[in-house]
């Protein structure tokens, strides 16, 4: 392992832990707004990873970021659907009121 993967580790494993303590503080008031910005984060990603594949040049690198791009391409979608989810419990049901 080369320094510079060594390094790229240690920031992969700070940036985990320190997500993890970030959301854990979070109140489940805003867990909804805080998944819809994520979401848009993740549309980044989506667009990060379709960069790098477009320029890839080996068969395996090109693998893997098809790999990369059906992964964010995924979270995108359900991110989205999620929230819209969560978003409808926030509705109230307009019910007619029957009469007999």
């Amino acid at each position: 392992m080369t320094w510079m993967h060594a390094v790229l580790l240690l920031i992969f494993i700070a940036a985990t832990l320190i997500g993890y303590k970030i959301i854990n503080r979070v109140p489940s008031m805003l867990h909804t707004p805080l998944m819809s910005g994520m979401n848009a984060f993740s549309g980044v990603t989506l667009l990060g990873c379709l960069a790098v594949t477009a320029v890839a040049i080996g068969v395996g690198a090109k693998a893997l970021g098809m790999i990369a791009i059906v992964l964010a391409t995924i979270n995108v979608v359900a991110g989205f659907g999620v929230t819209n989810r969560m978003l409808k419990m926030f509705h109230k049901v307009d019910k007619e009121v029957e009469r007999d």
